[in-house]
């Protein structure tokens, strides 16, 4: 015996699809907001903390790759020696970031804090 079932009944009701594709979004924009711009914020504000800790004498790598020592410090820039006799003034924002001291025992050719 072959059952018969109306075709209105065999489809999901339109509130639950509706649902479903409303919620469907919603948690595309969460799972890319946990995975994309929350660890962007978090390495924005780590940056944003060692550039308002530079200190006269910390050896910096610029976003350039230039590498150099904190002559002094403005309002908005940095005084960067890299190398006998010459300073580069920079953007604090240039900075990408402090010198490892592994990185400076690499880097003979790297100007010293004095």
């Amino acid at each position: 015996m072959i059952e018969i079932t109306p075709s209105f009944l065999a489809q999901q009701p339109p509130a639950a699809a509706s649902a479903l594709n409303f919620l469907l979004p919603v948690i595309i924009v969460v799972i890319f907001y946990f995975l994309v711009i929350l660890p962007q914020r978090k390495r924005q504000k780590k940056v944003e903390e060692m550039i308002r800790n530079l200190r006269q004498g910390d050896r910096v790598i610029i976003s350039g790759g230039i590498y150099g020592t904190v002559d002094r410090i403005k309002d908005t820039t940095l005084m960067i020696k890299v190398a006998d006799q010459v300073k580069l003034e920079v953007a604090k924002n240039a900075v990408a970031g402090l010198q490892s001291p592994e990185e400076a025992s690499r880097n003979p050719n790297a100007i010293s804090g004095s």
